[in-house]
This record gives structure tokens, C-alpha cells and sequence, in this order.
């Protein structure tokens, strides 16, 4: 059995600046670790009994109390992960929102409504950056901008439609 880790006795400063961070912070996981560090340091609860009231395994309390123990609130924040960098450039979505603002045939293009892959086709023969369209989904959905499908409508040149469509509902025979 494993020792419990005991975190050394905390200054009021200390305690006082872990309280505003977790009442201020809206990063769930960031605030379960400090609740963590407090459970610990106020009320002295080994990684066991913490666990119980984070919903979370002794293993991961441990591990977040010595990382606080060796690094202090810092050690907290989740590291880095291994990944490329963005594709997506602020250049990439300024250009995107105005392309998307447009008609595509206003743009060149052989077809009158945008959708993803269109968007993301296009873009990509703009910018030279190719990404996947739930890639412009995201971009678009952040800007307040969502594509949906299209509304058929039809419609007619003959002046008297209006009328015959109105007479042809009322009779039950659309």
C-alpha cells in the first residue's frame, strides 16, 4: 500500500488564491483539481477520500497533488498535447465569412447555395489550405453562421398561379 501523499501546510495566501480560482474558473477539469488541492489542504482528506467526492480514482488525485506539491498552482494546467499546428489561419476565416456571405455565382462558381464541401472546395482552391467540411462547419458555427438545407420552392410564370394554388388546396387535392 502506498503512502498517502500529504500536501505541507498551505499559507492563507496560498488557500485564498486556490478559493478565487475555483470560484472564478469555468474550466471544469482545472476547477475539480483545485477542489482537489483544497480538500486536501483545508481539511487534510487523504487521496482516497477525495477521490469519493470528485468522482474520479486515487490514482488521478495523486497524481494532481504531487504535481501541485512540485509546481504549485501552474502544475495544475493541462501540458501541451503532441499535435500539428492549426491549419486555420485568421486570414483563412475572414476569407471563409466573406465567401460564405456571397452567392457562389457571384464567385464564379456553377451552382447557386453553398454547402460544406462546396465551401471547403472552394476555399481550398483560394487559399491553398485544404481542411475537411466539418472544419468550415466549426469555423462558421463560432462565427453565428449555420448552413441549412435548402427550401424548394415552386413557383410558377403564369400570373393566375397564386389563385389556382389556393383553389386546388382548398379542394383537398394538394
Amino acid at each position: 500500500m502506498r503512502a498517502p501523499i500529504r500536501l505541507p501546510e498551505l499559507a492563507p495566501e496560498a488557500i485564498a488564491e486556490l478559493d478565487a480560482l475555483y470560484h472564478t474558473m469555468r474550466d471544469a477539469r482545472l476547477r475539480t483539481r483545485v477542489q482537489m488541492i483544497l480538500l486536501a489542504a483545508e481539511q487534510g482528506l487523504a487521496a482516497p477520500a477525495i477521490a469519493r467526492i470528485v468522482r474520479s480514482d486515487d490514482d488521478t488525485v495523486l497524481l494532481w497533488l504531487k504535481r501541485y506539491r512540485a509546481e504549485g498552482i501552474n502544475g495544475l494546467a493541462d501540458r501541451p498535447r503532441a499535435g500539428g499546428p492549426p491549419k486555420v489561419t485568421a486570414e483563412y476565416r475572414e476569407q471563409l465569412l466573406r465567401a460564405v456571405r456571397q452567392r457562389p455565382r457571384s464567385l464564379g462558381q456553377p451552382y447557386s447555395l453553398w454547402t460544406l464541401q462546396r465551401l471547403a472546395n472552394y476555399m481550398a482552391e483560394q487559399s491553398g489550405i485544404r481542411v475537411e467540411a466539418e472544419t468550415v462547419r466549426v469555423h462558421l458555427r463560432a462565427a453565428g453562421i449555420v448552413l441549412s438545407r435548402p427550401q424548394h420552392k415552386v413557383t410558377s410564370p403564369d400570373p393566375e398561379y397564386e389563385v389556382k394554388k389556393r383553389r386546388l388546396k382548398r379542394s383537398g387535392t394538394i
